[in-house]
């Protein structure tokens, strides 16, 4: 008899990493626009926390760590951090478009907009995947089967 495998699918072929990487690129692009244009600070360093927070995920679902360290339920915390990053960036992109300010500062806001869409869409995907397969992967075994 021949037992069926699982196919091990790499994170960054899957939907969820296209999603993490387009949301990556948009950030930094975010990011680097109010650089170039020196907008206030709080534009950059937001920016820049979220560019680090979105590397953290993407490295730790690469490298399987989320499977290794599994004291922490790493769905519902990416969730959560994609919904509090979308809600920053709304409010980061925002102000940056409301005064008359330069074309840099302009782009910084719109790609801001485009990466708080793509945290939208990763959280969903996510909600998506626990809500339709809440057997899957991230399903903690009870304490009596580990034996």
């Amino acid at each position: 008899m021949q037992t069926l495998k699982q196919k091990h699918h790499p994170f960054c072929f899957s939907v969820k990493g296209q999603v993490k990487m387009l949301r990556l690129a948009l950030t930094v692009t975010s990011m680097a626009f109010f650089i170039i244009a020196q907008a206030p600070e709080p534009y950059i360093v937001i920016t820049g926390f979220e560019v680090a927070v979105i590397f953290f995920f993407i490295i730790l679902y690469m490298l399987r760590l989320d499977r290794l360290i599994d004291c922490l339920f790493w769905p519902l915390l990416d969730i959560i951090n994609s919904m509090v990053t979308a809600v920053f960036m709304i409010i980061i992109s925002v102000l940056a478009l409301i005064p008359e300010t330069t074309t840099f500062i302009v782009l910084g806001g719109v790609f801001g907009l485009l990466a708080a869409v793509c945290c939208i869409a990763d959280g969903a995907l996510i909600y998506r995947k626990l809500l339709f397969n809440p057997s899957g992967p991230y399903q903690k075994k009870p304490i009596h089967d580990k034996m």
